[in-house]
């Protein structure tokens, strides 16, 4: 093996990961073993192994962040890495998936990372059942950006909401125009790296996710689109699963350890029905809790931390 070089993962589908080192150079990579866990935007280590004409990825820089979902038992997997702001976009066809919104949001809390509401295709006009649902997100603290990658519309908002120097995700439903976003804020973005990782034939347009490089040394990753997200249930917070009003709520509670589901004396639960809390975003938590109980179980003994 030749001397080891630094890089940030660009690209990554399966073992087919695509980084770029520091002085600018795009490389098709391989972990070394089996045991690194590498997703888009982690910092790694490389070496080339000369015999086989490989990168090789030998390390996993530690991470400032990272997004996790849980798999089917329970377990957490890494998204993407190193984010300061989670970009969760909707659209008003297809019609949005809010209880999908809201798991990801309740994702960024658990990380520590900014959550950021994108409505795009804004030019086919927003009816009233969704502009209510934006401004519950809105009063609960959450921005958000209306945009058309059509025309244009909102997108220096949008290249607002990513700060200088930091790294942000597009996430959500499939076929919201994520990757659409992407091509209008990157005009460079449909021959950056395609060619060094593996494509899948399928219905989504984008298979793998992959960073690319936005003004003031900043960095955008669009990820694969989904139908359905589990936040890792081991990242959140046992009380509040990551919603922030029932953070705000919860103190009010007769119970230490209240779940806000049958309790007497919750908070949580007379604030959605006298409607200050709104229903629907309380349904929300009662899903994901119903959810987080059931992974919990999934992991067996393993579920403590």
């Amino acid at each position: 093996m030749t001397d080891s070089l630094s890089a940030r993962v660009v690209a990554a589908f399966g073992r087919h990961l695509a980084v770029r080192t520091a002085d600018g150079r795009t490389l098709a990579a391989r972990p070394l073993g089996r045991s690194l866990s590498i997703v888009c935007g982690d910092e790694v280590r490389c070496r080339l192994d000369p015999q086989h004409e490989e990168l090789h990825v030998t390390e996993v820089l530690p991470r400032a962040t990272a997004l996790y979902r849980s798999n089917l038992r329970g377990a957490a997997e890494p998204v993407v890495a190193n984010l300061r702001e989670l970009l969760v976009v909707l659209a008003p066809l297809p019609a949005p998936d809010y209880f999908v919104l809201d798991r990801y949001l309740a994702a960024a809390t658990a990380a520590g990372i900014g959550g950021h509401l994108v409505l795009n295709k804004s030019d086919l006009g927003i009816d009233a059942d969704v502009r209510a649902e934006l401004a519950v997100y809105l009063a609960a603290g959450y921005p958000c950006v209306e945009v058309s990658a059509d025309s244009g519309a909102g997108l220096p908002q949008l290249l607002a909401a990513i700060a200088p120097g930091t790294l942000a995700a597009l996430v959500g439903q499939s076929g919201v125009g994520k990757s659409s976003l992407v091509a209008r804020l990157v005009p460079a973005a449909q021959i950056a790296v395609g060619a060094l990782v593996r494509e899948e034939e399928g219905r989504h347009t984008t298979t793998a996710a992959r960073l690319y490089e936005l003004p003031g040394d900043a960095g955008l990753i669009d990820s694969p689109g989904v139908r359905d997200f589990a936040p890792a249930i081991q990242m959140l917070d046992e009380r509040t699963l990551g919603f922030v009003e029932v953070a705000r709520l919860a103190p009010g509670c007769r119970f230490g350890d209240c779940r806000h589901m049958r309790e007497p004396g919750c908070a949580v639960r007379s604030a959605a029905e006298d409607g200050s809390l709104w229903p629907r975003r309380y349904e929300s938590y009662r899903r994901l809790r119903r959810l987080y109980e059931d992974l919990s179980a999934a992991r067996g003994p393993q579920r403590q931390r």
